[in-house]
């Protein structure tokens, strides 16, 4: 059989699968299907899960659009220092090597009229500000992961007018003092 047939019954019988789940659905109101959505007890895994393979889609799937840029400028700056620092320590080496194989002065602007010693600090600067912007890349994709996490949790708190917390001044005659009463009160 030639393999436009099995193509043509897979899309029969997948297309036929699809019909039939659409025609089972029921279309619920707005605010239920935001309820359904809010009270899912996977919705934080997945949104941690998502901004674990890529960063800030965890902060799309929690409809925290305003988040990402932060996300992606945070993670972009680190990199940017880390290749910009990676790059000094590289030629301060390569200058340094010059150097240990007898070449005193080399024609580039950026470390050619450093001293050995000299050389030997500039790289370990370096190395410390690139191995600094690597961590503070790592931390920051941590941080989109937790954020993530936790924004879809949130999602999930209950904040009603039901629940109220009023602070009030009374005034006691007895010892003729005023009185902070904190008052939480919880409706059914």
């Amino acid at each position: 059989m030639s393999s436009k047939f099995y193509i043509i019954v897979f899309y029969l019988f997948f297309g036929s699968l699809q019909a039939q789940t659409d025609s089972l659905k029921v279309a619920l109101p707005k605010q239920l299907e935001q309820y359904a959505r809010a009270t899912d007890p996977l919705s934080p895994s997945k949104a941690a899960f998502y901004s674990a393979v890529l960063p800030g889609l965890g902060q799309f799937y929690n409809r925290s659009y305003w988040k990402i840029p932060l996300v992606y400028g945070g993670m972009g700056t680190s990199l940017y220092f880390y290749i910009n620092e990676q790059k000094k320590y590289n030629r301060a080496r390569d200058e340094y090597k010059l150097r240990l194989r007898g070449i005193e002065q080399t024609d580039n602007p950026k470390v050619g009229r450093y001293t050995k010693d000299q050389l030997i600090i500039v790289q370990r600067n370096a190395q410390r500000n690139r191995d600094l912007s690597l961590f503070i890349t790592i931390g920051i994709y941590i941080l989109n992961i937790v954020d993530a996490n936790v924004d879809a949790h949130l999602q999930q708190f209950n904040v009603d007018e039901d629940l109220s917390f009023k602070p009030t001044l009374e005034y006691n005659p007895v010892i003729n003092q005023n009185h902070l009463n904190l008052n939480v009160s919880y409706r059914f």
